[in-house]
């Protein structure tokens, strides 16, 4: 049976325990709905609550709320009970050591996930080795920092963390780490750009952590071998611990204005990046800048112009291809945005000093 996560609205005058009230009604009539509740998380700072329950559909999950006490969820979410557990550490109650029969609950839902991007550079083939060599120092790192590990691959890893202090304090250590490591490896072949963001579970996106995560991996595009972090994240770090946010040189703090434009630049992007017709005017008239101004934000907000940023967009899609994929390399070139093979063998070689053919041709002899 599917498990659904709903978030709930709560107002002014509903508390904690008026929700483990309400929880507990659910699971008086549930079975008349065929549904199961397994657990709720309540965040009273920010007047949210969010249900985790096994229902046949949403339809169902509603009825059962509306029976139960008439609190209808404000969104719906079909959810993976595995990633449940990843970003928030439990799919059931905690434990109940209040010494009576109502288990309220007061943990918070609201999580800083932090994302590690590793952009290898394909030429050096040692490069992959390197990916899981620091993939395992990132989970060791955020071990004491309570970071959950919710995803690890070539690509990145994905943690979560139930504060900023955690978050923060672990994005330093990593970095440091990471950093260190590479030094010995005397390696340039790997760049990895750690970002942090923080949200709710469930938002208007279908997915747990929807726009969070599609944040956080965008930051990513925003620096290299460095650490972004949101205005929003330094904010609660500093209200949190009572201390000023750290200062480094490899820390930027991005402003919601960047992060308005960034959200806007991408959502054009990944829209249309793999049209060969695709060009910059089309870029700045949808986005609603003149060329020039385009060209200074993205400048300002990536150090790339605004053709370097399209051009390795595309390229890192296409090394996804190329790495994922049996497709030709005339294929992978017009599925990219490239409006010719040569030309995308070009672009492919200044950027990672071996042609996508060789790497293919390479990927193939170790499969």
């Amino acid at each position: 049976m599917p498990i659904y996560m709903d978030r709930h609205e709560v107002p002014d005058n509903i508390h904690a325990e008026h929700v483990a009230q309400m929880h507990q009604a659910d699971m008086k009539i549930q079975h008349l709905y065929g549904c199961k509740g397994l657990t709720y998380w309540c965040d009273e700072n920010r007047k949210t609550a969010f249900c985790l329950i096994e229902a046949p559909n949403k339809k169902a999950l509603q009825d059962m709320h509306d029976h139960a006490h008439g609190a209808i969820p404000h969104q719906i979410i079909e959810v993976d009970d595995r990633l449940v557990e990843s970003f928030l550490g439990r799919i059931e109650d905690p434990e109940n050591t209040s010494g009576t029969e109502l288990n309220v609950i007061t943990e918070s839902a609201f999580r800083f996930i932090m994302v590690i991007s590793f952009d290898k550079n394909p030429s050096l083939f040692t490069g992959t080795q390197s990916v899981r060599e620091c993939a395992k120092i990132i989970e060791q790192v955020a071990g004491p920092f309570q970071g959950s590990v919710v995803e690890m691959s070539t690509a990145g890893v994905m943690l979560s963390f139930a504060t900023a202090r955690n978050a923060v304090k672990a994005a330093v250590s990593t970095h440091a780490e990471l950093k260190k490591y590479l030094e010995n490896k005397n390696t340039d072949n790997i760049h990895c750009t750690i970002s942090l963001s923080a949200g709710s579970p469930v938002t208007d996106k279908d997915e747990l952590f929807g726009e969070t995560i599609t944040l956080a991996r965008r930051m990513c595009m925003a620096g290299e071998n460095c650490i972004l972090v949101t205005a929003e994240v330094k904010s609660l770090y500093e209200d949190e611990t009572l201390e000023d946010f750290p200062r480094h040189g490899f820390i930027t703090t991005l402003r919601m204005m960047e992060i308005e434009f960034l959200t806007m630049l991408m959502d054009y992007t990944e829209q249309s990046w793999n049209e060969t017709e695709f060009k910059i005017t089309d870029l700045s008239k949808n986005l609603g800048y003149s060329k020039s101004q385009l060209y200074r934000k993205i400048v300002s907000l990536t150090g790339q112009s605004p053709n370097t940023f399209i051009k390795k967009f595309r390229l890192k899609k296409a090394l996804e291809l190329i790495e994922s994929t049996s497709q030709n390399i005339a294929e992978i070139a017009f599925d990219t945005g490239f409006n010719s093979p040569s030309y995308f063998s070009k672009c492919f070689y200044e950027a990672y000093g071996i042609l996508p053919s060789a790497y293919a041709k390479r990927l193939a002899e170790v499969d």
